[in-house]
């Protein structure tokens, strides 16, 4: 499911005069959405910042500055803060 229409769809299955079960069901499957979209964020974080101890470990410049700029992109991409 879409972040962007999953209210919107909340929305519209209780305002159709769906059961409330119906509308815990659509409920439940956008928070499951979100956690899942959340441990998915912090695993490929973290994964990341291992990859960037790793070159730093290595003396890699390129790769430093190449694994950096993906934790850069996720961030701006998830509109997401780092958890340093």
């Amino acid at each position: 499911m879409n972040n962007n229409n999953s209210y919107a769809e909340f929305l519209k299955a209780v305002g159709n005069n769906s059961t409330s079960l119906q509308a815990e069901k659509l409920l439940n499957e956008i928070y499951w959405d979100l956690f899942l979209q959340h441990i998915h964020r912090e695993q490929t974080q973290a994964r990341i910042m291992n990859l960037i101890d790793d070159a730093l470990d290595r003396n890699d410049k390129e790769a430093f500055e190449r694994y950096t700029q993906q934790l850069i992109d996720l961030s701006e991409e998830q509109e997401y803060h780092l958890e340093l």
